[in-house]
């Protein structure tokens, strides 16, 4: 199990839907909102074929892409629990949930059969290494159809950040408070620490873990996706970076 599978089985897994401080079905209309921003479908989009969420967590990009008229959509994570989640909220919808590694994408997905493949939510910098988000770039360009469409959002640690600022409130209720330290300490990656409190009684209880994530510049992950045949284009997601790529139709 890497590093990253280690500190969601952890730690992050149990608290993940619940640090983003809204209801499931409120987070689903966001991420809706964006991927309409992006896709801008016609008005008839009940048959837009295969849609892929890579680091689908419990869901969020999944349920959007369903409810947007992507049938299937294939959910894929290597946390058992949050793909345990996102199937408690499933109902009808045409929704597939696969537990494996990104970057094994060829192995259920054909060439070119992918109208949409998301990644977001910072799902790249789980990788490895540069030469594994190259790798998954160049999955992503074979598994989409001539004119489909890669959406990828994240956030950019490239430039260090120092003293106080390296601590970030993440979320906290009366049950549950969760900060998160970042350690600026290789060039190439930043190790993030998660520290969540969480009240038993009349005590508080400390849960730790750490991992790390990899430092990304915004103007490097762009110019992978181009290299691999992509038509970038650069904007916002909420608070991170959205990078959508386009795969040019055949002449």
């Amino acid at each position: 199990m890497s590093e990253v599978q280690d500190h969601y089985s952890i730690l992050l897994a149990k608290h993940y839907t619940w640090m983003f401080g809204t209801p499931f079905a409120t987070k689903v209309a966001e991420q809706k909102e964006i991927l309409e921003d992006v896709l801008k479908l016609a008005a008839d989009n009940s048959h837009l074929g295969l849609a892929v969420d890579l680091g689908s967590g419990p869901g969020f990009q999944t349920f959007a892409l369903a409810e947007m008229g992507y049938s299937p959509v294939l959910a894929v994570d290597t946390s058992a629990f949050l793909l345990n989640e996102l199937r408690s909220h499933q109902g009808n919808l045409p929704l597939q949930t696969i537990l494996d590694d990104l970057l094994k994408l060829n192995e259920f997905v054909s060439l070119a059969t992918a109208r949409v493949i998301v990644c977001m939510g910072d799902t790249i910098t789980h990788l490895g290494s540069k030469d594994a988000v190259v790798e998954l770039l160049h999955l992503v360009s074979d598994a989409l159809m001539p004119g489909g469409t890669f959406v990828l959002s994240y956030r950019d640690l490239s430039v260090e950040t120092t003293g106080l600022d390296r601590f970030i409130p993440v979320y906290g209720d009366e049950e549950r408070v969760m900060t998160c330290f970042l350690e600026f300490d290789r060039s190439d990656t930043v190790l993030v620490q998660d520290l969540v409190y969480s009240r038993e009684g009349l005590r508080w209880l400390l849960e730790k873990s750490s991992y790390r994530k990899l430092r990304l510049p915004v103007d490097w992950l762009e110019d992978a996706m181009v290299h691999v045949g992509l038509i970038v284009q650069r904007g916002q997601a909420g608070r991170l970076i959205r990078l959508v790529g386009q795969k040019p139709e055949v002449t």
